[in-house]
This record gives C-alpha cells, sequence and structure tokens, in this order.
C-alpha cells in the first residue's frame, strides 16, 4: 500500500485542479524505473487507470500504481513539503536500503 500525507494529497489536488485538460478519472501515477545513481528512480506524473493497476484513493483523488513497481514502494509515503528551505515531494520507502542525495533514485 502507498500512502499520502495530507499535505501531498492536498497539493496534487491543487495541481489536478489547475490542468487545462482535466481527463475524467486523472490521478497520480506513482512508478518505479531503471536509472538514477542508485540504480531505479522513482516516478510520478498524472495519469488514468490501466488494467492491471492496484489503485488507491485518498480523500477523492486517485493513486495508481501497476504491479511491477507496487514491489519496491509497498509501504511507501508520498510527503509534500513547501518551506524556504525545502519545495517538493519526498519519497519515504522502507524498502529503500540507500538513497542518493537527492532523494529521487534509491536501491533495494
Amino acid at each position: 500500500m502507498i500512502q499520502l500525507t495530507l499535505q501531498a494529497t492536498a497539493e496534487i489536488k491543487r495541481m489536478i485542479e489547475s490542468k487545462q485538460d482535466k481527463a475524467q478519472n486523472l490521478g497520480l501515477r506513482v512508478s518505479v524505473k531503471g536509472g538514477g545513481c542508485s540504480g531505479l528512480a522513482y516516478s510520478i506524473d498524472f495519469d488514468v487507470p490501466k488494467e492491471k493497476d492496484q489503485v488507491f484513493d485518498f480523500s477523492g483523488l486517485k493513486v495508481y500504481c501497476d504491479p511491477k513497481s507496487l514491489l519496491y514502494v509497498d509501504g511507501m509515503t508520498l510527503d509534500y513539503s513547501d518551506t524556504l528551505q525545502d519545495k517538493g515531494f519526498k519519497f519515504v520507502n522502507p524498502n529503500a536500503s540507500k538513497t542518493c542525495g537527492c532523494g529521487e533514485s534509491f536501491s533495494v
């Protein structure tokens, strides 16, 4: 299961509302791709559900994750920070044994 903090949920909802092409069922896709300085990289984007996706609901916000990516992000929390020193999404993944300095890639 993937978790979203209240801050992340609010920011994603705000971003979806601001999009010009509001597709029906538009939600957040969380996935993992090979690459990055630690071997695997997180990817988040706006998308619609695909046939084999696991779907999570956070107060009406849909989060989609394919089965292969879910193996790496199961138990992960997506957070959002907007402070003077730090702004953006943060991945808190208990499955990651090592992460890079940017926080966008990891290894298991």
